[in-house]
């Protein structure tokens, strides 16, 4: 039987904003990756995940999937109990989806319809966005099943609003000066946490008015001209997006990354913004140089994902 690999992701424009309607641009990383596999659960990594699974599958079991997405939770038990597990190298709490490449690892082999990634309308994506959503609330308390769908997929999602997602092409990279790239801020982030520094915020009239007016301009005016390789007003527009979150996404940016994210807006070498929700884990910076922003970001590690 093969394993298919489940890729991490990348939400590259979108963060918060998605939650109130704003569009998104996700892209799997296949640097990370995760399958499920049956093993005599020899070391101690295989036996947590083999219990995580079990709890998992118990909260499957309570779910009222729809007829066409329903999973085979007595088949998985059997298999959790024959010593499946998830081998995976996705960080936890880095913001590049390790449990939506579970939850989608778990759907391709227990659904009882198998549902083909190339050949899913955007009916049955839109629907699917909402089956993973209930996967994933295990998790995280409560999902958008954008994480899983990217997964799922292996494909760049444009999510368009809050109901509607669709397939996108993103042109291929080069081997030009330009990057998009990672930064690994040295610490992990819990989802949970920087959601609800979010929700309080959202409280004020001034920072609802402003992520509306500025922030969802701004994300999304970056999301329309990359696609474009528009790379003059994506730039533009990216600057004020990171300037913007430098001032109001405070909270959810790792303190070891302070400094390097006004230095970037200083000098325009680079630009910082949030990978997912924060508080620590990755980090993304876009540039036009690399070599150059390697240089000034030299003692972070970093992961370059995208050549321009």
């Amino acid at each position: 039987m093969t394993n298919p690999l489940f890729y991490a992701k990348i939400l590259l424009f979108g963060e918060y904003g998605i939650i109130e309607d704003s569009q998104g641009l996700t892209v799997p990383y296949s640097f990370y990756k995760g399958t499920l596999k049956h093993s005599d659960l020899a070391t101690k990594f295989e036996q947590d995940s083999n219990s995580s699974l079990l709890k998992y599958a118990e909260y499957l079991g309570t779910l009222s999937l729809p007829e066409n997405f329903k999973i085979d939770v007595p088949r998985l038990v059997t298999d959790i109990k024959e010593g499946l597990f998830f081998d995976s190298n996705i960080p936890q709490g880095y913001g590049v989806g390790s449990s939506g490449a579970l939850v989608a690892a778990i759907f391709e082999r227990y659904s009882f319809e198998k549902h083909v990634p190339e050949d899913i309308s955007k009916e049955t994506l839109k629907e699917l966005k909402l089956v993973f959503g209930e996967m994933e609330s295990f998790f995280h308390g409560k999902s958008s099943g954008i994480d899983p769908l990217i997964c799922y997929m292996n494909l760049p999602i444009l999510i368009e609003n809050r109901e509607n997602v669709g397939k996108v092409s993103i042109a291929e990279g080069t081997t030009g000066q330009g990057a998009i790239f990672l930064i690994d801020s040295g610490t992990t982030g819990e989802t949970g946490p920087m959601v609800q520094i979010f929700f309080e915020k959202m409280k004020t009239e001034g920072f609802r008015k402003t992520l509306k007016e500025e922030f969802i301009r701004y994300n999304n005016a970056c999301i329309d001209t990359f696609l474009k390789k528009e790379m003059t007003p994506f730039f533009r527009n990216l600057k004020s997006l990171s300037r913007w979150a430098y001032e109001h996404f405070k909270p959810m940016i790792p303190e070891s990354l302070y400094k390097a994210w006004k230095n970037g807006l200083d000098t325009n070498a680079y630009y910082l913004k949030l990978c997912g929700s924060g508080g620590g884990g990755y980090i993304l910076g876009f540039t036009k140089d690399y070599a150059k922003a390697e240089i000034m970001l030299e003692g972070f590690q970093k992961e370059v994902i995208y050549r321009f």
